[in-house]
C-alpha cells in the first residue's frame, strides 16, 4: 500500500512537483541541482533568507518562486523593490469605501495588488467580536502599509504609527500629513519633520506628498523610502494635473515613486505608469466604481500596459503629419 505521506506536493515556478516529506530548501535546491548562492527564494508569497534554507521544511501545498540572475536582462518578471522588499504587482490599492469588507477583499484579488494601506483606528470595545479587516484581508498574505489618513500634525502621525508598530509589528508605512481638510492637501513642513523623525526610529516611511521635485528630493534625503505625489487631490478622480512635475520627480528620484491620489479611471492610471512611475496607490476609484470588482480589474490591466508602454518607449511627438506609407510611387 503506498504511503501517501511519503511525498509532498509543491508549486514550483508554476509546476506541480513532489518531493520527500521532510525536504528542506537547501535539500529542494540539492534535488534540482541548484546552488544556493546563486538563486532566491519566494516561499508562499514572502523572501525566505539565504541563510535560513537549510532550517526551512517544506509543507504540503507549498508555493514557490525561484529566481536568479540571467545574461542581457530578462524582463518577464519586472518587479520593484522598496526598501529591500520586492513585489511584482505595481498597484496598491486602499481599504476604506467599499460596502463591506467581503467586496474590499474581493476587489483586492480583482486588482492583483500585493500591498493594501490600512487606517489606524481604536478598537470598538463595546463589540470587540465584530468583523475585522484581517478577517477577510490576511496580512500574512497581503503586506499591510499602516497609514496616517486623518492626520494634520506630525505628531498627531508620529504617534499613529508607533501604535501600528507596536500593534503589527509594522516598519514599513505610509504617511501623509494633511494641512486642512477641504482639499486634504498635505503640509509639507510637518510632513518633512516627522519623515525625519520616523527615520531615526527605524521607520521605513512612503510619504505622500506634494507634487513638487524640490520637496520629494528632501524627502528622500531625510529617509523616506518612496516619494508618493498626488496626482490630484485626495478622492476627487481628476486623474494627473501635472505630469510635468510628475516626470520631474521621478527623474530626480533615487528611490520608487508612485503616484498617490487622484486617479479616477483606468487611463489616469496607465498615465502615472507612462510617466516611469514605479506603481500607483488607490482606493476611491475602485471603491465608489459603480462595480468595484470590475473596475478593480480594469486598473490592474491598466498599470501593467502603462508600465509595458514606458518600458517600450513612445514616439515622439510631431507637429504634422508623417505617413506610414511612403507617397512617392502611388499610382
Amino acid at each position: 500500500m503506498t504511503d501517501t505521506l511519503a511525498t509532498i506536493a509543491l508549486s514550483i515556478n508554476g509546476d506541480a512537483r513532489h518531493v520527500p516529506t521532510g525536504t528542506t530548501l537547501a535539500g529542494l535546491a540539492a534535488l534540482l541541482e541548484l546552488d544556493p548562492a546563486k538563486i532566491a527564494v519566494e516561499r508562499n508569497l514572502e523572501i525566505v533568507p539565504r541563510s535560513t534554507y537549510a532550517d526551512v521544511a517544506l509543507a504540503d501545498g507549498d508555493q514557490l518562486e525561484i529566481v536568479h540572475f540571467v545574461g542581457g536582462g530578462d524582463h518577464a518578471d519586472d518587479s520593484w523593490t522598496v526598501a529591500g522588499r520586492t513585489f511584482r504587482s505595481r498597484l496598491i490599492v486602499g481599504t476604506g469605501k467599499y460596502k463591506d469588507f467581503a467586496q474590499n477583499a474581493a476587489a483586492v484579488a480583482a486588482s492583483g495588488a500585493e500591498i493594501v494601506t490600512v487606517a489606524v483606528r481604536r478598537v470598538n470595545i463595546s463589540d470587540p467580536k465584530a468583523p475585522m479587516l484581517t478577517d477577510f484581508i490576511d496580512p500574512k498574505k497581503i503586506t499591510y502599509l499602516p497609514n496616517t489618513a486623518g492626520c494634520f500634525t506630525a505628531d498627531d502621525a508620529i504617534r499613529t504609527l508607533r501604535l501600528a508598530r507596536e500593534a503589527g509589528g509594522w516598519d514599513l508605512v505610509k504617511l501623509e500629513v494633511l494641512g486642512e481638510a477641504k482639499t486634504l492637501y498635505p503640509d509639507m513642513v510637518e510632513t518633512l519633520r516627522a519623515t525625519e523623525v520616523l527615520a531615526k526610529e527605524g521607520f521605513l516611511p512612503m510619504v505622500y506628498c506634494a507634487d513638487d521635485p524640490i520637496m520629494a528630493k528632501r524627502l528622500e534625503n531625510v529617509g523616506a523610502v518612496a516619494i508618493m505625489p498626488l496626482g490630484a487631490p485626495i478622492g476627487s478622480g481628476l486623474g494627473i494635473q501635472n505630469e510635468v512635475m510628475i516626470r520631474l520627480i521621478v527623474e530626480g528620484a533615487s528611490v520608487p515613486v508612485l503616484v498617490d491620489a487622484g486617479v479616477g479611471t483606468a487611463s489616469d492610471a496607465a498615465a502615472a505608469m507612462e510617466l516611469g512611475c514605479e506603481g500607483v496607490l488607490m482606493n476611491t476609484a475602485i471603491a465608489e466604481a459603480g462595480d468595484p470588482i470590475m473596475m478593480a480589474t480594469a486598473m490592474r490591466h491598466a498599470v501593467e500596459a502603462g508600465r509595458l508602454a514606458y518600458r517600450a518607449g513612445r514616439m515622439g511627438k510631431r507637429r504634422y503629419a508623417d505617413p506610414s506609407s511612403p507617397l512617392a510611387g502611388l499610382i
